[in-house]
């Protein structure tokens, strides 16, 4: 992976490291020793002081809202590296462990046998599960993809009406769609996890279609991708025409 990047789950896809961004390692996807990234190198948090509330934190950032388990003592492993935070105390209403009360940025009196881990419960999401938001229906609206039980958004580059019909169809509207004009739905927040979106069309999910890389990207959410998926209304409404109905994005013509 090129600096900056940290290899993801898939052995394929590059992970962005950006400060503040979070991961677990030794583990899986739901439990594993927690790393923080700080200027592009990931390091670990040491367990001094670490409890449920920090783990809960933790966990609610990468995409877990069934709380969190607070484990000491590299029990998944010790890190190697730079340690980041010590004596984290999380009042628990943080939305990133980054921002909790600690001792400042590389300050600590720790080695990795005291690297913190967590057990997250409730995944929000699986990863190559899609969605749109703020949208007027279910079928238009900002595309989110999840990755390792975290949603984000898909840059624009490249992005097309082929991609957005394999995206609708796999949100069930298997009369394709075409991609929202510049800026049409609000920006999200949050990871950008797909870019240089390039489908071929006969894909299931957006996930499959070749893209950069996960979280590897060159974009800023004001370039977050929107589609309009085409809903049967000849069929489902019998579209209301006495002889030739053609459907179009969200209603029809006689």
């Amino acid at each position: 992976c090129n600096t900056g990047y940290s290899l993801g789950a898939d052995a394929r896809s590059c992970l962005a490291c950006t400060t503040g961004s979070i991961r677990l390692a030794g583990g899986t996807a739901q439990n594993g020793r927690v790393e923080v990234c700080n200027n592009g190198t990931w390091g670990t948090v040491c367990d001094d002081a670490w409890d449920n509330t920090d783990a809960i934190v933790a966990c609610r950032q990468l995409g877990f809202t069934g709380g969190g388990i607070a484990l000491s003592l590299a029990y998944y492993g010790q890190g190697t590296g730079s340690i980041w935070l010590d004596d984290v105390g999380c009042v628990g209403t943080e939305s990133r462990l980054w921002d909790c009360v600690n001792n400042g940025i590389g300050v600590h009196d720790c080695v990795h046998s005291e690297d913190a881990s967590v057990q997250c419960i409730g995944a929000v999401c699986v990863t190559g599960q899609i969605r749109v938001q703020n949208g007027s229906t279910s079928f238009n609206g900002r595309v989110e993809v999840c990755y390792n039980g975290v949603w984000g958004t898909v840059c624009d580059d490249l992005f097309n009406d082929v991609d957005a019909s394999v995206a609708c169809r796999q949100l069930g509207y298997s009369a394709g769609g075409i991609v929202a004009p510049y800026t049409y739905y609000p920006q999200g927040s949050g990871s950008i996890w797909l870019d240089s979106v390039m489908c071929l069309g006969t894909e299931t999910r957006l996930f499959d279609c070749p893209n950069g890389g996960i979280g590897i990207h060159d974009c800023t959410h004001i370039e977050d991708v929107g589609v309009m998926c085409e809903i049967n209304e000849c069929l489902t409404n019998n579209g209301g025409c006495a002889q030739i109905c053609t459907n179009t994005v969200g209603s029809f013509t006689c």
